[in-house]
């Protein structure tokens, strides 16, 4: 049975916490992602998540100005995080008990990639 390494999408894109809103937008654009993760500020950290949903729902459907609010006051964090390791039925299981689009595949304290559910449905049927 395939794991979460054999589905998972390898690049991620990655940001910080203090990067503007905007500038999330803008690199979501680039790299044509609807996620990216939060880096870490220190090795005691947990990475976060921001998504084109909370950017939606927490900045323009509140009529906030994405040029002045900060990632890290929107995102996700803690995380739900997978192991690459684990088996996708049970990464299936984790992300459907826990409503997840995406999870992040991490291990030794790093981001080896992401997994979402068009990842399930694409690469593992």
């Amino acid at each position: 049975m395939p794991t979460a390494r054999d589905i998972m999408t390898p690049n991620v894109v990655m940001i910080d916490g203090t990067a503007t809103v905007a500038e999330a937008v803008k690199l979501m654009k680039e790299k044509g992602v609807r996620a990216l993760i939060v880096d870490r500020r220190g090795d005691e950290d947990a990475y976060g998540m921001v998504t084109q949903r909370d950017i939606a729902y927490k900045v323009m459907a509140q009529g906030l100005d994405p040029n002045e609010v900060k990632v890290h006051e929107i995102h996700s964090k803690p995380l739900i995080v997978v192991n690459p390791d684990l088996d996708i039925k049970y990464v299936a299981r984790l992300m459907a008990n826990f409503r997840l689009s995406r999870a992040p595949v991490i291990f030794d304290k790093k981001v080896q990639g992401i997994v979402s559910v068009s990842d399930l449905i694409n690469k593992a049927m």
